[in-house]
């Protein structure tokens, strides 16, 4: 019988498709799935039809009839069961679209590939023409057959001499076969032959017998071999649930190298897996977490674990669309480092805030006479004794202060630690707390009652502190399997550096890089990118190590930022209120729209100007997003969530960076080199949160971040 299967381009156009569309693509997948071959292609109303005047006499490519005026284009092979809906357009521009494209299947990855043959013919003899010698050429040092040996056909190697750099690949990168596309990036962004067959090629082949030679017209086969961009729909609930989410359809692909780790058999030890924005280590993550399931004996429970209570919302959501068995699902607690601390502890004691800590360390300050500043003497406890874990005068005298700036004598060592005791004295007799320090002693009452939980899962590893780090490594015993971690130190937005190997999780041998962006168009990735662009990142693993965006891309293709200068803070709201507008004209649901700022105020602006419009519009609260409106919130509380289009709203002069958060360098020149670096993470950040359309906003002078970078040209200003 045959089946009719989604190229994962088709599920990228999903969220610009009418449901009434959409619903004919469900129409049209329950007749594949009720007639016969012969059946198929003499139904009046699918209306089947090959093409004519094509680039290949001999092409497997269709078209097929979705709704009223609108066709789909699909992969038909002869002899085959299983027929790929490529992409669904008006009936003009499917033809015109399929009649450009040219099917193939690679000889090395056995994977089916779909070219767009006419605009490369058409670009290429124009490069080839301004094009200098051979040897200045982009892939001169490739020989050709490296190159095949990589799965790059003859017409790719052919069209990819002609060019000379990396922006004429950008050029071409649309229109050429995906996996070749993906091994000339690799090599295009300085990795070796082997780097590239390791991390990239043989991914493809790891459940593939390739033994026996491939058959270039065997498209059955080859679907089959294309798990990465091809998803088989076998339940008419899947299908509506993919059709109905169209912005969580990416997510029932999961790419090779993500897969290879999610579902990895055992791993010696704590794992971990790193990568930029988008490139789906939370996806990975959740998968880890069904795997591990699968595999749970009586009484055994995992704990997954993040920083912030909207990305414990969002880890809920995910694993309930990934494991429908409630019992199983049941096994798994859901919560942030702190929430897990406290349910450790069974206290009630409640958390103060950053103003109320500020007053405590004055006090404490002024009861020992020690003459450091609260903001010193918070950055003291928080990045040498809480980090280090010292529990002695002694330990903290002769402690190593790396990573501080500023120069503290061991005589005065005495002073602060008085300070520091008479501070958390002072709290635990009015029966408070600090979310660190309660991590620290929930540490101390595991290692004394045991761990609780058989495995740990945690996501956006880089912003956890050390303190949080021995709780978790105290809340799983040491074996097989015990940690997998999942972070991203360009995304680190608040400063809490940390060296896994310090605090005694080691990866050393287990620890895989993501470099596939999933989410952002290549447009709003390589604009965002840019904020970071030659600032050094410590390693998560190994702070002797950085860590680099080498190879960070992506495949989608769509329109640039756009960005918006405005008198008054009244013209960027209205100017806000009209983006939103044109995005809702365009079919965008409220919900699929995301604003965002560096602070609350500007939310509130814009929830008060979006309502006045009379567009539904609602505020991030705790673990919840609202549904059915426009959501708004702060740069902090966007972390890890997405959005199809993202406003970045107040990106200003003076609050990127917000000179409160920076600490004086004259109070610690290394802590304000790494405040100066958090705030440039936290825009980066937002901006990737976007998919398809990113809006970036400011009143008077843009923040000096976006001109470091060069995404804002000086007659923008």
């Amino acid at each position: 019988m045959p089946h009719l299967a989604f190229d994962i381009a088709f599920c990228a156009q999903l969220n610009k498709l009418q449901p009434t569309v959409r619903q004919g693509v469900f129409d049209t997948w329950e007749k594949f799935e009720q007639l016969t071959h012969d059946q198929l292609r003499k139904d009046k109303g699918l209306r089947l039809e090959a093409l004519t005047g094509g680039k290949d006499r001999n092409s497997p490519i269709r078209t097929i009839r979705i709704s009223q005026g609108v066709r789909g284009v699909v992969l038909a092979p002869e002899g085959g069961d299983t027929y790929v809906l490529l992409r669904v357009m008006t009936h003009d521009k499917a033809i015109a679209w399929a009649l450009k494209q040219k099917a193939s299947i690679n000889t090395v990855t056995r994977a089916v590939e779909i070219r767009d043959m006419a605009t490369l013919e058409q670009l290429a003899p124009a490069y080839e023409r301004i094009a200098p010698s051979p040897e200045r050429r982009l892939f001169a040092k490739f020989s050709d057959g490296d190159l095949a040996a990589l799965g790059v056909d003859a017409t790719t190697l052919r069209q990819a001499r002609v060019l000379t750099d990396v922006e004429q690949l950008e050029v071409f990168a649309p229109h050429f076969p995906q996996d070749q596309r993906e091994v000339l990036e690799y090599l295009a962004a300085g990795f070796t032959v082997e780097e590239v067959w390791r991390d990239v090629v043989s991914l493809h082949l790891a459940d593939q017998a390739a033994v026996q030679p491939v058959d270039p017209a065997d498209y059955d086969t080859a679907i089959r071999h294309t798990r990465t961009r091809i998803a088989v729909v076998t339940a008419s609930d899947e299908l509506r649930d993919i059709l109905d989410k169209p912005f969580e359809a990416w997510r029932v692909f999961l790419h090779p190298s993500q897969h290879k780790v999610a579902y990895r058999p055992s791993y010696s030890g704590p794992a971990q897996v790193t990568g930029g924005p988008g490139t789906g280590k939370t996806v990975v993550a959740l998968h880890r977490v069904r795997h591990l399931l699968r595999h749970l004996r009586e009484g055994e429970r995992v704990l997954l674990t993040t920083y912030t209570t909207a990305l414990v919302a969002a880890l809920r959501n995910g694993l309930a669309g990934l494991v429908e068995d409630e019992a199983l699902r049941a096994r798994v607690d859901i919560m942030t480092v702190d929430s897990f601390a406290a349910r450790v502890l069974s206290t009630s004691r409640r958390p103060i805030h950053s103003q109320e800590e500020t007053a405590r360390w004055e006090a404490a300050a002024a009861a020992t006479g020690c003459n450091g500043t609260p903001q010193f003497l918070a950055q003291e406890y928080k990045h040498v004794l809480l980090a280090q874990d010292l529990r002695t005068v002694e330990a903290y005298t002769a402690a190593d202060r790396k990573g501080r700036g500023s120069a503290l004598p061991a005589s005065s060592r005495a002073a602060v630690w008085r300070t520091v005791h008479e501070f958390t004295e002072k709290l635990a007799a009015d029966h408070l707390r600090t979310y660190l320090g309660t991590c620290s002693e929930a540490a101390d009452r595991l290692r004394e009652t045991g761990p609780r939980y058989r495995h740990v899962v945690v996501d956006e590893a880089q912003d956890l502190h050390p303190a949080q780090w021995r709780l978790l490594r105290a809340a799983a015993p040491e074996r097989p399997d015990d940690l997998f971690i999942a972070g991203d130190p360009h995304q680190r937005i608040y400063d809490c550096k940390v060296s896994l190997k310090s605090v005694g999780v080691k990866v050393a041998g287990r620890s895989t890089r993501m470099r596939k962006n999933y989410r952002s168009t290549h447009e709003i990735l390589s604009w965002s990118t840019a904020l970071l662009h030659g600032r050094p990142f410590d390693d998560l693993a190994d702070d002797s190590r950085h860590d680099t965006l080498l190879g960070y891309r992506s495949s989608l293709r769509g329109n640039g930022p756009e960005v918006h200068r405005a008198d008054t803070s009244e013209a960027e709201m209205a100017a806000l209120t009209a983006r939103v507008r044109t995005w809702l004209a365009n079919g965008v649901q409220p919900s699929d729209i995301g604003i965002t700022a560096r602070f609350k105020k500007n939310g509130d602006q814009a929830v008060e100007a979006l309502r006045a419009a009379g567009i539904p519009a609602a505020r991030l609260r705790g673990d919840t997003s609202p549904a059915d409106a426009v959501n708004v919130g702060t740069m902090h509380a966007f972390k890890g969530l997405e959005y199809r289009y993202v406003a970045v709203i107040g990106v200003h002069e003076g609050a990127l960076p917000y000179p409160r958060a920076i600490t004086p360098p004259e109070v610690d020149s290394l802590q304000h080199e790494t405040d100066l670096l958090a705030e440039r993470c936290l825009l980066f950040v937002a901006c990737t949160r976007a998919r398809d359309g990113l809006y970036v906003s400011w009143t008077g002078e843009p923040s000096p971040f976006l001109l470091e970078a060069g995404v804002v040209a000086p007659t923008e200003r």
